[in-house]
């Protein structure tokens, strides 16, 4: 049947259905009528899809049962369920570095300084041309980039990889120097600039990267600030941190994204505060919500926020994935682990969407 004349429903309101469809749905159904094939290329489409997705954020996590067995990742949906795939298609062994808008940023375990990206859904991947600089192996202290970040605009299909870190100290180089490599996905060439910086970064600082608004923002070690590269203009720059924020004494604080906007989030031993950032310019943070941990008190300790929206947040613990419901306030167990694992969930866990994203 052809949807477009026989259909009982608009060509509209099909397109609505099929544009919450989870993508490998989405192409079983391309072989119903040439219509539905020719959606996956079309640009309405796609915008219809990924505005869909983007309310929608998941958590990708990197399970390893034990140090003999392979990792393989599952992907946790408030409205779906868990389900697991694997990057095989990329033919190397990766972990992922970062993730935004659909697309993951994996490096190569076997070879370093080798980074991909990829669409996990859609399984379309991209080895990122090797850069004429060699920071890559220079980076101090082990080789590695301090901070890998990627930003994907749904907007215009593009990407950027961010690798960045301070300089191994040889010569009479500053301590302080810091390199960034940016990759663009348009001109499909590295470009290097530098700067000097005094901030340090755990790895739960580095993992939660969060872009928004043309830049890239990462937590500080100290959670004094949050540390902001401007892709526009490759600039660093500094944002404070919500006044009310109170670091140490019990209290940890982290970095997500919250319907397009940063967001804040810190937990103490009895509270879970949620702030937003309206205003990029004038640095205005407003508290959202104030979530009482007094049903999970036993969890508080090991709890580590991944993604949110307005209507829910997902939370990662030691073995488990959790999700608390705002409007409900009601808390669920969404995913345990059931070997013993090697690492905790939240050591390897990131935000993620499903969307129409071309990396090639």
């Amino acid at each position: 049947m052809n949807p477009q004349k026989d259909g009982v429903f608009p060509d509209e309101v099909v397109l609505l259905i099929l544009a919450r469809l989870p993508i490998k749905s989405l192409f079983r159904s391309k072989s119903v009528c040439k219509l539905w094939y020719r959606l996956c290329t079309d640009k309405y489409f796609i915008q219809l899809y990924n505005e869909a997705s983007v309310k929608n954020s998941m958590v990708l996590v990197e399970v390893t049962e034990s140090l003999e067995s392979k990792s393989s990742l599952i992907c946790v949906n408030n409205y779906r369920g868990v389900s697991e795939f694997s990057l095989d298609f990329m033919k190397d062994r990766v972990k992922v570095r970062a993730s935004c808008n659909g697309l993951l940023c994996c490096s190569s375990i076997p070879d370093k300084g080798v980074y991909y990206v990829c669409n996990p859904m859609t399984r379309e991947y991209k080895l990122l041309p090797k850069s004429r600089e060699r920071p890559v192996t220079r980076f101090h202290p082990d080789g590695e980039a301090t901070l890998v970040g990627l930003a994907c605009s749904l907007s215009t299909q593009k990407f950027s990889v961010v690798l960045a870190g301070y300089h191994r100290s040889f010569g009479h180089r500053p301590e302080r120097t810091f390199i960034c490599l940016v990759f663009d996905s348009e001109s499909n060439k590295w470009r290097k600039f530098v700067s000097l910086q005094d901030d340090r970064f755990t790895h739960m600082n580095r993992n939660q990267v969060v872009f928004v608004n043309g830049a890239l923002h990462w937590l500080t070690e100290s959670c004094s600030c949050i540390l902001v590269l401007d892709l526009y203009c490759d600039l660093w720059r500094k944002i404070q941190l919500p006044d009310e924020v109170g670091y140490g004494s019990g209290n940890r604080i982290y970095l997500l994204e919250s319907d397009g906007c940063v967001s804040v989030i810190q937990i103490s031993e009895a509270w879970m505060n949620i702030w937003v950032l309206k205003d990029h310019g004038k640095e205005d943070w407003h508290m959202v919500d104030r979530v009482s941990l007094r049903c999970i008190r036993g969890l508080v300790p090991g709890i580590f926020p991944i993604s949110q929206t307005s209507e829910y947040v997902l939370l990662a613990t030691h073995k488990q994935v959790l999700v608390y419901h705002r409007n409900s306030r009601v808390w669920k167990e969404m995913y345990s682990v059931k070997n013993s694992s090697t690492l905790p969930l939240w050591f390897s866990a990131h935000a993620f969407r499903s969307t129409i994203f071309s990396c090639q």
